[in-house]
């Protein structure tokens, strides 16, 4: 930092070749004027210390005459103050500061004083506060008078005593009491009943419901129950519904991977609880899977049981499938010559039994026989 001018001490003044510098910066009455008179009193132009200071000259003179708004930005402005006062030997800091006081930073916007809304707030803050606990004070009081206006003392009852006929529960010349209990509620009457269309079950079953001898027969008959049926209960993946006899079902989260003869995967996913995989007809398969009970597997609609390994051939799958197709359609079959020759028996009694010159209807012909 270079010596301010005017500073210097006194036994260098006394010095016979002590040339008076300029003043210092402070002495001056604007930064302007010791600008000036320090460039004056060193001998050198505007021209020496603009190519020394390499500040354009109109800067300069802008500084001398304290002609801030000729200034460049205010950054560029404290570079010239404090290249302009090296160059005279001045003070670098002590023309900055000054610069910095003459010229003040307007570019910084003015804010709001603060502290104003906080003294209203605490100014009228105990009147808040008051008016809020006589609100308060008051709803309270309004619900205390409200529940004590509506609350009865309990009184005794009106009746002073028992009448005679509820104390023995029979009043001579009277009918018993009715006893009351549980009874089953009427029957919807809003609903109409189901009308059967005469001989339209017989047509479409095979069954004379009117024939007790055919009914017997039926339910003679070994039928084998019917397992649950396949509900789905969330996504079904693999083949459409009508190319698919097999369904694996999951009944917790588990993994299914199905496996083609060449490794390859046909169908790999984690399976969440209800979502199923129908098996494709025809496809040389392995369905692997994590855990072989939390899989159900349904064979054509109906519930076959779990899966019965964790490796499992789809063609094994496919074979039972077929196999039980065939044998509910034989069964089926085998039923319905068994009802149809019931009922021929049935009609050859009946027209056995009948005297000569009556006919004798033949429901499942549908021809009279005389």
């Amino acid at each position: 930092m270079a010596l301010d001018a005017g500073n210097a001490p006194e036994e260098f003044k006394a010095h016979p070749d002590w040339k008076d510098l300029a003043p210092s910066i402070t002495e001056a009455a604007t930064l302007g004027d010791g600008l000036r008179r320090a460039r004056e009193q060193s001998g050198k132009s505007l021209a020496d210390l603009s190519a020394e200071t390499k500040v354009h000259t109109r800067f300069l003179i802008a500084l001398e005459q304290n002609d801030w708004s000729s200034l460049p930005s205010r950054v560029f402005a404290i570079g010239y103050v404090r290249g302009y006062a090296a160059a005279l030997g001045l003070d670098e800091q002590l023309a900055v500061e000054r610069f910095k006081r003459e010229s003040p930073d307007t570019s910084a916007p003015l804010k709001a004083p603060i502290g104003i809304a906080f003294e209203d707030v605490k100014r009228y803050s105990p009147r808040i506060i008051g008016l809020v606990a006589i609100v308060a004070v008051a709803l309270i009081g309004w619900n205390v008078f409200q529940r004590l206006n509506i609350h009865q003392e309990v009184r005794p009852s009106d009746i002073a005593a028992v009448p005679e006929s509820w104390r023995l529960g029979e009043v001579p010349g009277q009918a018993a009491p009715i006893a009351l209990g549980a009874r089953a509620a009427p029957p919807d009457q809003t609903t109409p009943a189901l009308y059967v269309t005469p001989g339209l079950e017989a047509q479409l079953t095979g069954i004379d419901p009117n024939d007790p001898a055919v009914i017997a027969a039926a339910q003679a008959a070994d039928a084998a129950p019917v397992q649950k049926a396949f509900n789905p209960r969330g996504a079904v993946y693999g083949a459409p519904a009508t190319a698919s006899q097999v369904v694996i079902q999951a009944k917790k989260a588990g993994a299914l991977v199905v496996r083609l003869g060449g490794g390859q995967a046909l169908f790999a996913r984690q399976m969440a609880p209800g979502e199923a995989w129908r098996a494709p007809m025809g496809v040389n398969a392995t369905i692997d899977v994590s855990d072989p009970a939390a899989f159900d597997v349904y064979l054509n609609g109906e519930h076959s049981g779990v899966l019965p390994a964790l490796l499992t051939p789809l063609a094994q799958l496919n074979s039972r499938a077929e196999q039980a197709a065939r044998q509910v359609a034989e069964e089926q079959a085998r039923r319905q010559a068994q009802l149809q020759a019931e009922r021929s028996a049935q009609l050859l009694r009946t027209q056995d039994a009948a005297p000569t010159g009556e006919t004798v209807a033949n429901p499942g012909a549908g021809v009279t026989t005389n």
